[in-house]
């Protein structure tokens, strides 16, 4: 059993990769400097490590020394287009991208849990794959991996996995997080353009307008969820982005907006588009003007089962106490690509406290932000919480004549 001291030795060295990558922020799919860290971060442990075709992801495969299931651990890996205004000595280099969500601790987490997992190799009843993953944010690079083969590294699917996420506000450094069910919510977009008849700003009877027409449809989207989406399966539909012409007194030809799309369940992750697509359509018709919509399904909820949540829960509460520990009363809205990962196998995602000492957590500037903070002090905690999960869960999962089986081995 690793205990959070197993992992304190490995505090500086860990901090010293995670300022490295913080230096070097990269975006989308392709990685490489932040893949080349990884891989240099790795050589020398007895790992078995394949690399992406379609994305610069890490696969590592570390054989336990008894025969049992394989767990996976994940990390993901790219940062996000923010111009860094944190005035650290290891703030990024690189213009107009940061690792403001903490992906780059998350990867030094995860390289510390590779760490104690070697050590005691030969104590694991089972294998062990870690997951460096590129593009969660919006490309998706769990589903990639997965479609390459990331859960049949180790030969058998695996049998459970775990991915964690630090906070730079809210939670306290060492603290975890997380509960049963949904824990994040699903994903969604749209892009909507209408195309009207332009014309003079003077004379708008000789238009169809495309404008009014979006700017209705906009208040719309937010009186339908109001009025149809049940209230105890809640969702969000955001619009971030609206365009529309150049001039004053010109109708313009054609409207464009974004949204965003939040839910929690399949059947209101059905509702709700189902409830876009008749708002705009039917509002484009009373207008006499047409709507193309185009919507994409991206990110499913992030569910953790019941008894892999209690699991977590448990782990974290024997590695730091029953004081470090929160049962989150309700779903989070934000969303997270390790649920392809859970839809597939059991497992838990958890959050990690990581407010950096001296910083209220309720008002420290929260993940995404050009001001974001996260504390070191949260990679021991993170890499002992992983390795933790990973060993409890190969004895939780070992078939049980597992024992006999190992005894009558002469591998």
């Amino acid at each position: 059993m690793f205990t959070y001291d197993d992992a304190l030795p490995l505090a500086d060295e860990l901090a010293e990769l995670r300022h490295s990558l913080h230096r070097e922020p990269e975006l989308g799919l392709h990685l490489p400097r932040t893949q080349r860290k990884v891989l240099d971060a790795l050589a020398g442990l007895p790992l078995e490590i394949t690399t992406g075709e379609r994305l610069s992801s890490v696969t590592a495969v570390l054989r336990g020394g008894r025969p049992g299931p394989a767990v996976l651990l994940r990390a993901d890996m790219d940062a996000l287009p923010v111009a860094e205004d944190t005035g650290l000595p290891y703030a990024s280099e690189v213009p107009g991208v940061m690792h403001a969500c903490g992906h780059d601790l998350h990867i030094a987490g995860l390289v510390g849990a590779a760490r104690l997992l070697a050590s005691r190799r030969g104590e694991l009843g089972g294998d062990v794959v870690l997951m460096f993953q590129p593009g969660e944010e919006g490309e998706g690079g769990a589903g990639i991996m997965i479609e390459e083969g990331v859960l049949d590294a180790a030969g058998p699917q695996v049998a459970a996995a775990y991915g964690l996420h630090v906070f730079s506000t809210q939670l306290p450094t060492g603290m975890a997080a997380t509960r049963a069910g949904t824990f994040l919510a699903a994903s969604d977009a749209f892009d909507a353009v209408v195309v009207g008849r332009g014309g003079h700003g003077s004379m708008p009877h000789l238009t169809r307008d495309p404008l009014v027409a979006a700017c209705e449809m906009v208040s719309a989207l937010q009186t339908r969820i109001a009025r149809e989406i049940d209230v105890n399966d809640p969702a969000v539909v955001t619009v971030g982005a609206l365009h529309a012409g150049e001039a004053r007194n010109v109708v313009p030809s054609r409207a464009e907006f974004r949204a965003t799309v939040r839910t929690y369940s399949e059947a209101g992750r059905v509702a709700v588009q189902a409830m876009v697509e008749r708002t705009l359509k039917g509002i484009a018709l009373a207008h006499g003007v047409d709507v193309e919509l185009s919507y994409s399904r991206q990110y499913p909820a992030t569910v953790n089962p019941a008894d892999e949540a209690a699991y977590a829960l448990d782990t974290a509460r024997e590695l730091f106490g029953p004081h470090a520990v929160v049962e989150v009363p309700t779903p989070v809205s934000g969303s997270e690509d390790f649920s392809m990962v859970l839809e597939r196998v059991p497992g838990a995602f958890v959050a990690v406290g990581a407010v950096p000492p001296g910083t209220d957590p309720a008002t420290a500037p929260v993940n995404h932000s050009a001001q974001a903070v996260f504390d070191d002090g949260a990679l021991p905690v993170q890499a002992a919480l992983l390795a933790r999960l990973a060993t409890g869960a190969l004895d939780r999962y070992a078939a049980p004549d597992s024992l006999s089986r190992s005894a009558g081995s002469t591998s």
